[in-house]
């Protein structure tokens, strides 16, 4: 009976140390293979921004030589034609290495577009010199109107831009004042609900200096709204006008107008533009990398003032 306790007892050792070494030789695997997929993720996400930055300074390149040629930007420019998806390896030389070959078994894909910031209107320009500059209020409130948004939105955004500007505010009441907003998104600090921000996000932009409104590049809807005199039929048939000859100055705008009563000055309007968004999107099999950069072109200087970057999950609308 004791022998065959004592075998009971042995075999019983024997498994539980069957179990700990399994135990412990899956943890090994795991973190092993944990190991593996952090740096693989890591050199994704290293090799994603080496490619999004050569993206970015390819895009200022095409606007340094678009500035060489000078006169005024319209969409039939080649910095307006979007690249679409394109296999990465078309843009690698003939003679790359067999490493680099070998990477190209994951398929990669690389899209962008530069957008004229000048096309929309501009947030900056409501409050100016600390007072609200009315032509600006008058665009916004006609935008807001076309797009079925609240006033009371607006004016609580235009009050809390004030608030933000006027820090002898907070220094006399003590009162919490808003923060300064530094991208579009953070337009809701101010009052505006996502839903607004969402339906006016085509149509407007944060700049850190007043900029008028590039009549060759903007649409029909801001076109409306910083027009005083146009209704959207005005602003729609200037869009086709403009299509067929792009204009090189503001006296061309008012003879394509078609309304006597429309004015157009250089505080608010222009043909040229210095700010642009550049944006690349990488894709590598499922995964989705956008990179957003905003860039100001002055002369023949072209600098990045802002990049942002996000990882997009798959079917995910583009910002």
């Amino acid at each position: 009976m004791k022998s065959q306790s004592q075998r009971g007892a042995a075999i019983l050792t024997a498994m539980l140390t069957v179990v700990l070494v399994a135990t412990l030789a899956a943890s090994a695997l795991w973190q092993q293979w944990r190991a593996v997929e952090v740096e693989a993720a890591e050199r994704g996400r290293t090799q994603s921004g080496w490619v999004l930055t050569g993206a970015l300074d390819w895009a200022r390149l095409i606007l340094r030589e678009d500035a060489r040629k000078g006169g005024a930007d319209h969409l039939a420019e080649p910095w307006a034609v979007p690249l679409e998806q394109a296999r990465l390896s078309t843009f690698l030389a003939a003679d790359r290495s067999d490493a680099l070959a070998a990477d190209e078994t994951q398929d990669a894909f690389l899209s962008g577009q530069i957008i004229d910031l000048q096309s929309r209107l501009n947030v900056t320009n409501l409050i100016q010199s600390g007072k609200v500059d009315e032509p600006s209020r008058l665009a916004f409130t006609r935008l807001f109107d076309l797009l079925n948004l609240p006033a009371s939105e607006l004016a609580l955004m235009i009050e809390n831009l004030l608030l933000v500007q006027d820090t002898s505010i907070a220094s006399r009441s003590n009162m919490a004042l808003p923060l300064a907003p530094q991208e579009l998104d953070q337009l809701t600090w101010l009052g505006l609900s996502p839903r607004s921000l969402a339906s006016l996000r085509p149509h407007v932009t944060l700049l850190p200096v007043r900029t008028p409104v590039n009549l060759n590049t903007a649409a029909p809807e801001v076109i409306y709204a910083c027009v005083e005199a146009f209704e959207m039929a005005d602003a729609s048939r200037f869009v086709r006008a403009r299509e067929l000859s792009h204009l090189t100055t503001l006296s061309e705008a008012s003879k394509i107008a078609g309304s006597a009563g429309a004015r157009f000055t250089e505080a608010e309007h222009g043909v040229a533009t210095r700010f642009f968004e550049v944006r690349g999107i990488l894709q590598v099999e499922q995964t989705l990398v956008q990179e957003q950069s905003l860039v100001q072109r002055n002369g023949m200087e072209v600098k990045t003032l802002a990049r942002k970057r996000g990882a997009l999950a798959p079917g995910a609308p583009l910002q």
